[in-house]
């Protein structure tokens, strides 16, 4: 099947007036993610990103459902309280930029109407920016700050922590000058926001803090057929999380191959070292020492965990300086941000 643009906004209209028709609780649903742009695929594969807003609570929070072993729909639920009041996403790193610009599918009461516009009204203003920005950087210190008190090892869970502050942190940076970076696509679209701010030091030293300085695309390829492994008895593992679901498995195997055939192959150790990490999380201990051996390779496990821990605290303090310096700058004080 050839896969465009057009065929998967027509799967993502029919999907939604479908879910809508049969589930009175939906007042509104809106596409957002890499099918907004006009390059949505990546390896041949992509998903097609929903949110359907609800009146009441509802059930799940995110599901999964594959279309095609290239496709699958990623639907996030959400209790339509999650956005009151409308003024407060202005500074919400996360559903601000979701509902800024995402194209409407379907609505009730004029709820998106209204809500989207009392958003847009000041979200571009640098202070807005900026308080999106420290409260992502924020979480990734707050991370740090339990890692360094509660960490026992380096576990799945430990690195998995680990890798969500690093997630942060470059966030806080892309933040800066547009939406946040997808996990899939992180590596390929940091460079270009930190070239945008004049600091290609900080998707340097990402890349670094992931161990990837000294790799090469031959021996991330090693890797892959026990990459493979893990996501494969992980997706019939109780409590794993949905992201590694196999319909999710092509999405980012496709990907990663593309990546690492391309100019940049370690664009591809991000998505790799995550969701190795997610499957290596559902497995009993005894079964994931390729995971293990891993991550002393690229030396974030192990006796190596605390000197990353360490290079985190700089990177973040790197970033901070920079915003302080940035408040200075707009005549703001900190007191105003956070």
């Amino acid at each position: 099947m050839r896969i465009t643009r057009e065929l998967l906004l027509r799967l993502a209209k029919e999907n939604t007036e479908e879910r809508a028709y049969n589930t009175e609780s939906i007042i509104a649903a809106y596409l957002t993610g890499s099918l907004l742009s006009e390059e949505p695929l990546l390896g041949g594969t992509t998903d097609i990103d929903l949110v359907f807003v609800h009146n009441i609570p509802p059930a799940l929070s995110r599901e999964i459902k594959a279309l095609s072993p290239d496709i699958h729909l990623d639907i996030h639920h959400r209790y339509q309280k999650e956005y009151d009041p409308p003024r407060s996403l202005r500074s919400n790193p996360w559903l601000g930029y979701e509902l800024y610009a995402p194209q409407l599918l379907y609505e009730t009461k004029h709820f998106f109407e209204f809500h989207q516009a009392s958003l847009r009204a000041g979200f571009d203003e640098p202070k807005n920016i900026l308080k999106r920005s420290y409260t992502l950087l924020n979480t990734a210190r707050k991370i740090w700050m339990d890692l360094q008190l509660n960490a026992s090892g380096s576990s799945p869970a430990t690195i998995h922590y680990y890798l969500k502050s690093l997630h942060h942190a470059a966030n806080s940076i892309a933040e800066l000058t547009g939406p946040p970076l997808s996990e899939r696509r992180l590596l390929l679209d940091l460079p270009a926001r930190t070239e945008a701010i004049e600091r290609p030091e900080f998707a340097r030293g990402f890349l670094g803090l992931l161990g990837g300085s000294d790799l090469d695309a031959r021996t991330i390829t090693e890797w892959l057929p026990a990459w493979e492994s893990f996501f494969s008895f992980a997706t019939e593992a109780t409590g794993t999380d949905i992201r590694i679901h196999n319909a999710r498995q092509a999405y980012y195997k496709s990907a990663i191959a593309e990546m690492l055939k391309s100019e940049n192959p370690l664009t591809a150790l991000y998505p790799l070292l995550l969701t190795w990490t997610l499957s290596a999380k559902s497995l009993p201990e005894n079964q994931i020492d390729a995971w293990e051996s891993v991550c002393l390779i690229i030396k974030i496990g192990g006796e190596y965990f605390e000197s990353r821990l360490e290079g985190l605290d700089q990177y973040l303090d790197n970033i901070e300086e920079m915003l302080e310096q940035m408040l200075q700058a707009q005549g703001f004080d900190i007191s105003e941000i956070v």
